[in-house]
C-alpha cells in the first residue's frame, strides 16, 4: 500500500494489516505490521506471505519515531493517520467493512492518504 500526504519526510510510516472486523483498528491486535520508510512524503507497506481474504490497512505517520498513535484534542490522534480505502468515521475509526478489500493472491496495488 502506498501512502501519500505526509508532510515531512521525517520519522516513518507504520502499518497495520487486520483480518478481522473485532480486531480493526485496535493497536497490537494487527494480523501483521510493518514499518516503511518515507522517500518523497510517500512511503510503501508490503506485506508479503498473505493469504487470500478479507483485509483492511491502519496507518499512521510516526514523525518521532512512535510506536503508538497519541491522542490530542477530542481523541483525534496528533499525528498523521489513516485507512485502506481512504475510509473514515465520524467520532472514532471508520468500521472495518469501510476499510476492508477483498484479496485473491499474487501482486496488488493499493493507494490512501493521510489526514492530519
Amino acid at each position: 500500500m502506498t501512502v501519500t500526504g505526509l508532510r515531512s519526510n521525517d520519522g516513518v510510516v507504520r502499518c497495520a494489516l487486520h483480518n478481522s472486523p473485532a480486531a480493526f483498528p485496535k493497536a497490537g491486535q494487527e494480523w501483521r505490521g510493518v514499518i516503511a520508510p518515507i522517500r518523497d512524503r510517500q512511503a510503501t507497506c508490503v506485506f508479503s506471505g498473505v493469504p487470500a481474504g478479507n483485509y483492511a490497512v491502519a496507518f499512521f505517520h510516526a514523525e518521532h519515531n512512535e510506536t503508538q498513535l497519541t491522542p490530542g484534542l477530542f481523541g483525534k490522534p496528533i499525528q498523521g493517520y489513516g485507512f485502506s480505502n481512504n475510509a473514515s468515521g465520524s467520532f472514532g475509526p471508520p468500521d472495518f467493512n469501510a476499510a476492508a478489500f477483498r484479496y485473491d493472491g499474487g501482486n496488488l496495488a493499493l493507494q490512501a492518504s493521510l489526514t492530519y
